[in-house]
């Protein structure tokens, strides 16, 4: 089939938005299936003879390419201000998105009470807070599964928006107490959004299905990662949507047989942002070095993110769940300088006993012994590498490990933020 997916294979930001426009320039449509404007895609690429770094958090990054076209899915959760203010901002660096951009018509709506719910929600919380981007994606998943949210088709039977908008506030205001919120003044805003969306709105099933049958290439852009999945991540740290395969058949209307390859992108060492516990997490020089280094802040909140060695018993937690087909290794160079690097290659519980796999219970999680592999660092730069054969000897040994241990084949890595600071690594017949 036609269809490429790419996944976050850890806690997020391994770099999916570099190798997503690698593939675009490829793709006819590039999708997103879950998330909202939460996610975080960085892409630097030169416009005009001038190198330019576009942040993606709602559109598919996949815009990039002039000639792809764009399509949030059903299961992305839409905040309307954001997708206008995302759009200009893309278009006045010199992103022409004309007619190449829609929205599924079943798309739940994000409003700005729901923003306010997430953070006092995590004010409830209190010291177990979460650490969500307070953009309102939980609440307004939560209202999808309680079968009180609101879609993009709403939006274009005003009397019926407005009368369902009113009882779904008050019932916050019943739950939280009454915070400030103009629900009038925002009844009368969506009013004109409405009329302002109404071209980008599709019927996303449709228009996918159509788009296959005509034999046109579709790259599905997943956001967040595996690790973050409501029911395979580290529960209740996660986000609230199917960040795995799974949710790219719900997310937009596809059967599996639909889905031609599967890849999974791994940084080459670990973050996460937020709560939860991080068995490979490094409170020393070592996190330091990959935080400062490796430029680790959020692109959408800007928080520093905490850093560790790589996981490969999480990795091989998504590999089972996500069945990748092939890896896209992420910021190898950001290990330049590292004399010894470790790997976790097993987690052992608080007895000293061999856990099968990545466990559900995180008091489990947070108390297991880590079983790491030493490998020797490459000392050297690798920036400046565009071959895989021309990589260091102990920098190749280190991609290889990796696959050795997952059984999947590593055929991207990445040595630099550059989009031409891809390497390609053929895939042997056997794998």
């Amino acid at each position: 089939m036609t269809t490429i997916v790419v996944l976050g294979s850890q806690w997020g930001d391994e770099g999916k938005g570099k190798l997503v426009d690698i593939l675009a320039a490829d793709a006819d449509v590039c999708a997103r299936c879950a998330g909202g404007n939460n996610a975080g895609h960085t892409i630097v690429v030169p416009v005009n003879g001038v190198r330019t770094t576009f942040a993606f958090h709602l559109l598919p990054s996949g815009l990039v390419n002039p000639s792809c076209t764009g399509l949030i899915g059903n299961g992305v959760v839409v905040h309307v201000p954001s997708f206008f203010a995302e759009l200009e901002a893309l278009e006045s660096q010199g992103l022409d998105c004309t007619g190449r951009l829609f929205i599924s018509d079943r798309a739940h709506l994000v409003f700005d009470f729901h923003q306010i719910v997430d953070g006092l929600k995590e004010v409830e919380l209190g010291g177990s807070s979460i650490g969500t981007t307070k953009k309102g994606i939980g609440p307004a998943y939560s209202a999808k599964a309680s079968r009180s949210g609101l879609r993009v088709h709403h939006l274009f039977d005003h009397a019926n928006f407005a009368d369902k908008f009113r009882k779904v506030v008050e019932n916050r205001f019943k739950r939280y107490g009454h915070f400030e919120y103009d629900t009038e003044a925002e009844i009368l805003h969506y009013q004109a959004l409405a009329e302002r969306l109404k071209p980008y709105v599709i019927d996303s099933v449709v228009y996918i299905h159509q788009a296959l049958a005509a034999g046109k290439r579709v790259l599905v852009e997943g956001a967040n990662a595996a690790m973050l999945d409501l029911d395979f991540g580290t529960y209740p740290f996660v986000t609230s949507s199917a960040t795995t395969v799974g949710g790219v058949c719900t997310g937009l209307g596809l059967p599996p047989r639909a889905i031609g390859r599967a890849i999974g992108v791994v940084k080459a060492y670990t973050t996460r942002v937020g709560g939860g516990p991080f068995p490979t997490e490094q409170l020393n020089a070592t996190g330091e070095h990959l935080q400062r280094v490796g430029r680790e802040f959020g692109v959408t909140t800007g928080r520093m993110r905490r850093c560790g060695w790589l996981d490969l018993v999480v990795l091989r937690h998504s590999c089972l769940i996500n069945g990748y087909d092939a890896l896209n290794l992420t910021k190898l160079d950001v290990l330049d300088g590292l004399r010894e690097i470790q790997v976790a290659v097993a987690y052992k519980d608080k007895d000293g006993a061999p856990l099968p796999g990545f466990p559900a219970d995180l008091g489990v999680l947070a108390a297991v012994e880590v079983e790491y592999v030493t490998l020797p660092g490459w000392e050297t730069s690798i920036a400046h590498v565009r071959r895989y054969e021309d990589l260091p000897e102990k920098c190749r040994a280190y991609v290889e490990f990796i696959e050795d241990f997952l059984k999947v084949p590593v055929e991207w890595i990445g040595v630099g933020p550059e989009r031409d600071a891809m390497l390609t690594k053929a895939i042997k017949k056997s794998e």
